[in-house]
């Protein structure tokens, strides 16, 4: 489990400096920094959700998956308590949390996993071909690690990606980033868009 955590840490990091490096090269170049795209993927409920009927809506969007550890449950957790200090000014926003791992992340599994955590958040899958397309178009980074005994996790970058509006890219609220300053980051997006 040690190993499995140093990993999944690592991981993280090398994204967060990836994404970091991404950012601060490319600024001032907005086809450069250009995260995110469309997406057409089918949510918990087996609805289809695509990015036209998100325009006029700012929304966050983070990658991860319902058998994660540490990385997803946490970040649920406090997306869920950023959610509630916001109260009222929450209630159209939505976050979607977009498996990286399609093979076991059903919509039905996806239910299950998301009842536990916000009532903000919706539950995205699709083919491997079609997550992968979404993955790239938000730079994201995931791979799957094969484990002891034929299992495998997957590493995926921690972020929360925060999208305006027009849905184009704002911002990010890193893997436990100070909640105060995340809280911002969700008060301006929904602010201003």
């Amino acid at each position: 489990m040690k190993q499995l955590r140093l990993i999944l840490w690592s991981a993280a990091a090398l994204a967060a400096v990836a994404l970091a490096g991404l950012l601060y090269f490319t600024a001032g170049d907005p086809q450069a920094t250009a995260i995110g795209g469309p997406f057409r993927l089918k949510d918990q409920n087996g609805q289809i959700v695509d990015t036209v009927a998100l325009k006029g809506k700012p929304y966050a969007i983070f990658f991860g998956f319902t058998h994660c550890p540490e990385i997803c449950p946490t970040t649920m957790v406090d997306m869920a308590a950023l959610m509630a200090r916001l109260g009222p000014e929450a209630k159209d926003f939505k976050i979607y949390f977009v498996s990286v791992d399609p093979e076991r992340d059903t919509p039905e599994v996806l239910r299950g996993y998301l009842a536990s955590f916000e009532p903000h958040v919706v539950g995205l899958t699709g083919t491997p071909d079609e997550i992968a397309k979404v993955a790239k178009e938000f730079r994201v980074y995931y791979r799957k690690v094969p484990l002891d005994g034929g299992d495998y996790t997957m590493d995926h970058s921690a972020f929360v990606y925060l999208m305006g509006k027009d849905g184009g890219f704002r911002s990010v609220i890193g893997y436990q980033e100070k909640p105060d300053r995340a809280l911002e980051k969700l008060k301006t997006l929904i602010d201003k868009g």
